[in-house]
């Protein structure tokens, strides 16, 4: 496996200050960093405050890191070896140029340390914020990536098309890495894996919406796109996996548990939410999402979906899902429901660098 890195949600804990839970996630990055972890993969969460009663389902846990570039800027400038993702941008909303401008400028603070990943994101109450039709995203999504590509390799940008037209714009700075960083596009739907097959990119996804088996099907529809668009090697696969690791296997599957489903609960509340925005081409998939994620029990999300237990336990069950569905990396999610204290995230960090991740890449369980 070539890389093992961790999603940060940047929660927002209901006791905590905001700059606390800023504090936290800084601390975060400093632990992957000392620990060796590959990377950083930030979030982008809009409006995810804590729920009032009055407040719709489906909105998510509470963060605070509804800028991922600028949070990637801060983690570049206290940092020199890890690499920093956007894990993932919202494409459809910002504004194309901006965020080329942007994610140039972390590119060079980084010194080359950035990756670039972007989506939609399956969490309409974001484009209701920004007054963005959700149903438009698919659309809106391929444009501004035209977009941000033509700002990075054409000395003046010309563009015109749906939502934008530009004229002889020279956009700065251009990326520290030629020509760009690496672009990962993060894909949830079946019909989405075939697209980013077709263009070439590398792939990011999660066990938050399939199980193994089914995540591996869905992935089988990418790499058969990538060879029959002529593309050559091999695809790279990139897989948020829920991982919790603690020595006494009982507190390994008991400390995340509550956490873990609540996750899952308001998972399947904004599926439901969001198949009711969606356009045609997402409804159907989303309300069977929400179908599927309101039946599970912790028993199914141990089985097909997370990673929790001692160290060994972990690196068998990470093991099994590369070689099931060919990753390239795993990025760890490890506080799922944001119930965990920041020392249980630490420490399991921790013991994910030492005694996990080294397993991994040697390939030896």
């Amino acid at each position: 496996m070539k890389h093992i890195g961790i999603v940060m949600e940047c929660d927002f804990r209901k006791e905590a200050s905001q700059e606390e839970a800023f504090a936290e996630a800084f601390s975060l990055a400093d632990t992957a960093e000392k620990y060796g972890i590959d990377g950083v993969w930030l979030a982008e969460r809009h409006f995810a405050a804590h729920r009032r009663p009055t407040d719709p389902m489906g909105g998510g846990i509470p963060s605070i890191v509804s800028v991922p570039l600028v949070m990637a800027g801060a983690i570049a400038a206290r940092t020199k070896k890890i690499k920093i993702a956007t894990g993932v941008s919202v494409l459809p909303l910002c504004h194309p140029i901006r965020l080329a401008e942007e994610a140039a400028t972390v590119d060079h603070i980084s010194q080359g340390r950035l990756i670039f990943g972007i989506g939609r994101s399956s969490f309409p109450k974001s484009y209701e914020g920004y007054g963005v039709p959700y149903s438009e995203s698919r659309d809106m999504f391929q444009e501004n990536l035209d977009i941000i590509l033509k700002s990075w390799t054409e000395e003046r940008l010309n563009h015109k098309g749906k939502y934008y037209e530009f004229n002889d714009v020279a956009v700065m700075p251009q990326p520290y890495q030629d020509p760009y960083p690496p672009i990962i596009i993060a894909a949830n739907t079946p019909d989405t894996f075939p697209v980013v097959g077709n263009q070439g990119f590398p792939l990011a996804t999660g066990l938050r919406g399939s199980d193994i088996p089914a995540a591996a099907k869905s992935l089988q529809l990418y790499k058969d796109a990538w060879k029959e668009s002529g593309h050559l090697g091999e695809p790279e696969i990139y897989m948020r996996i829920p991982v919790y690791v603690h020595e006494d296997p009982h507190k390994a599957l008991e400390n995340p548990k509550e956490g873990v489903m609540n996750a899952f609960r308001r998972q399947a509340e904004n599926a439901v939410n969001a198949a009711k925005k969606a356009g045609p081409d997402d409804a159907g998939n989303l309300a069977r999402r929400a179908e599927i994620l309101s039946s599970l029990t912790y028993e199914d999300l141990l089985e097909g979906r997370l990673a929790y237990g001692t160290p060994e336990q972990v690196v068998e069950k990470l093991k099994y899902a590369e070689e099931e569905m060919g990753l390239t990396g795993v990025v760890i999610e490890p506080n799922v429901g944001g119930l965990l204290t920041k020392d249980q995230v630490n420490e399991s960090v921790a013991l994910v660098a030492e005694k996990v991740s080294p397993k991994l890449k040697k390939g030896i369980i």
